[in-house]
């Protein structure tokens, strides 16, 4: 399960995302790992898996939130 050890790793990187780019990078980082465990999810129904794929959701709104505050000032 590569997708699972990406997304833990990614999960507990530091998320101190400084640039604009650095932002766009992990959101799109983490998106694909989203749709990469939803499609594992499918499969198996495994409740971790889930709970996982919540945890990395938080993440990505919060680094979305970051680019569109950004994008209007």
């Amino acid at each position: 399960m590569d997708i699972m050890d990406r997304a833990l790793e990614f999960e507990q990187r530091k998320t101190s995302f400084k640039s604009t780019n650095d932002r766009i990078v992990a959101s799109r980082e983490v998106k694909e790992l989203i749709l990469g465990l939803n499609e594992v999810y499918k499969e198996k129904k495994d409740s971790g898996i889930m709970d996982l794929m919540k945890r990395l959701t938080v993440i990505k709104q919060k680094i979305e939130k970051r680019l569109k505050g950004n994008l209007s000032a």
